[in-house]
């Protein structure tokens, strides 16, 4: 059923593009001298042509888990209390692009900073698609800024590492195992938000794999059970990821290929001192509106991503 509504949306959103420009032929045909008009069909073709890209894009999603919801974890690196800061503010670009694209987000498991911003943070993106576009944000992010906790007003070079891993539903089959005696499960006091309540009783879960060391926690929900379901889960995707991982490198291992360490290598640099610059170095696709990609606007990147990831698996 879920896959029916997704195929209907698709077509829905098709037949609204040929309906537009329909319109818009049939408006210049009647009124061609008219400027209204011609605003009128100039703001319909710009809606049809953005609509058309983002079915573009869509067509680039046909990996395992591309359609899935994607947990992202996002962590403080080399910087001191500027690369927290860059953490939180990371996080803050990648909400508001959810919120943009109409994905549900929570945050699920947030470790804050001494002094400010946050060492670590870990959340769901739900919606069509958003591993898929997501999947190209993996990777260390560079920032270069004059820095506001430094009293001197120096230019500071911080980093941050961003992972993202694809939901799997609980009752779907990934191959994976977890065996309850390989766990070590701890509770503490939840330090994030939820009142006097939450903060009170030792509602947060955290769960360690002992055979892999994967360490994963939950401390948003107001109960400890629902908190274990939601760490479950995340485990889960990790231990599905790593197999897929440990899975290609085998396959490129006897291509011959060489494998690029994403998380030694630096995706992105977002320079707002002494100029604005943002650069994927994947693709080499840059835009002086640093502002606006720290708003949320990364579709330009991840689209030339995906293009260049689509034409190596064809090459």
């Amino acid at each position: 059923m879920k896959e029916l509504a997704d195929l209907r949306e698709e077509i829905g959103r098709i037949d609204g593009v040929d309906r537009a420009l329909s319109d818009a032929r049939e408006l210049l045909e009647l009124f061609a001298d008219d400027e209204s008009a011609s605003a009128e069909v100039d703001r319909s073709l710009a809606q049809a042509g953005a609509t058309l890209d983002e079915l573009e894009m869509a067509a680039n999603f046909d990996g395992e888990f591309d359609a899935h919801g994607a947990i992202v974890s996002i962590f403080a690196g080399a910087g001191g209390v500027d690369a927290a800061d860059w953490t939180q503010m990371l996080l803050r670009m990648y909400l508001r692009w959810a919120d943009q694209k109409g994905f549900a987000t929570s945050v699920v498991d947030e470790s804050p900073a001494e002094e400010a911003g946050l060492k670590s943070v870990t959340f769901f993106v739900r919606g069509r698609n958003a591993y898929g576009m997501l999947e190209s944000e993996r990777g260390v992010h560079r920032l270069v800024r004059l820095s506001p906790f430094d009293a001197a007003h120096r230019r500071h070079t911080s980093f941050a590492a961003v992972d993202v891993i694809p939901e799997i539903e609980a009752d779907e089959d990934v191959g994976v195992e977890i065996r309850p005696d390989d766990l070590r499960i701890e509770t503490f006091k939840s330090g994030g938000a939820g009142g006097q309540y939450v903060n009170k009783t030792e509602s947060a879960v955290r769960i360690i794999h002992e055979p892999s060391g994967i360490i994963v926690a939950s401390q948003q929900e107001r109960s400890q059970a629902q908190n274990r379901d939601v760490a479950m889960n995340i485990l889960r995707a990790k231990l599905a990821q790593r197999a897929i991982e440990e899975r290609n490198a085998k396959l490129s291992e006897l291509r011959g290929e060489r494998q690029a360490n994403e998380w030694g290598s630096q995706i992105r640099s977002y320079v707002l001192q002494p100029y604005q610059l943002v650069k994927d170095h994947r693709t080499n696709v840059e835009t002086g509106n640093a502002q606006g990609v720290l708003d949320g606007d990364i579709d330009t990147f991840i689209w030339p991503y995906l293009q260049s990831r689509r034409t190596l698996a064809t090459t």
